[in-house]
């Protein structure tokens, strides 16, 4: 059995995510700002924590995922909200996670990225759009070089879509979009492969069961750069 940390649990992948963990018998914490957050992992059979990534301390982060296996970092400020805010979560929490995960002990890390993160952004794009594309770059970027037992994820665009259990996943693919149960799907799979360490890789609907493709993937050593 594993037990899994997973800072965003109330995020719609991560609720994919309980729940095949809960199929497969696992265990899990699952992190969330507020009690009514907390009812969906005690729904799906995990351990629910009160914790506010913005303003906690690493130091309370890790006491609270301590004995964990691995950690899943799933958090995002969400499509509504601001610049200042995509940096503190998308970015502070991920490498306020990283820290609390060094502190616990914990060395596997899996990050929920976004594809094409670093490549250069549109002239015309939005102020908030700029700050998102900053904070995933930057938070991959310090998890690269964090000396952690790091995956990093980066789906095309999510749907709600039910999945299919099929996926295109390389260094680069074209765009595309993938449904969140599959997300799920991929985390699972990487989880559960220790190929994948150091290994950074885009993924979107295809026609490739999941787990040959991510081991493809892994045997194909499609990782970012170190640090930077």
């Amino acid at each position: 059995m594993t037990r899994v940390a997973i800072i965003g649990a109330h995020g719609r992948v991560a609720q994919q995510l309980m729940r095949l963990l809960y199929d497969d018998g696992d265990d899990f914490v699952g992190v969330v700002r507020s009690e009514d957050h907390a009812d969906d992992i005690y729904r799906f059979g995990g351990e629910g924590v009160l914790l506010d990534i913005e303003h906690a301390e690493p130091e309370q982060l890790a006491h609270a995922i301590e004995g964990c296996d691995a950690v899943v970092f799933a958090a995002g400020a969400g499509p509504d909200s601001g610049p200042a805010r995509k940096a503190t979560v998308d970015y502070g929490g991920s490498v306020k996670s990283q820290r609390a995960a060094e502190l616990a002990g914990i060395k596997r890390f899996v990050q929920v990225s976004a594809m094409g993160v670093d490549d250069q952004v549109a002239d015309d794009a939005t102020e908030s759009w700029r700050a998102y594309v900053d904070a995933k770059r930057d938070a991959d970027i310090a998890l690269r070089g964090s000396g952690l037992d790091w995956t990093i994820l980066r789906p095309g665009a999510l749907t709600l879509d039910d999945g299919t259990g099929l996926i295109e996943a390389g260094e680069r693919v074209a765009r595309g979009s993938i449904p969140r149960e599959d997300v799920a799907h991929v985390i699972v799979t990487t989880l559960r492969d220790e190929a994948t360490v150091g290994i950074q890789f885009e993924f979107v609907s295809g026609a490739t069961p999941i787990d040959d493709a991510v081991r493809a993937v892994a045997e194909a050593g499609h990782g970012g750069p170190t640090a930077s």
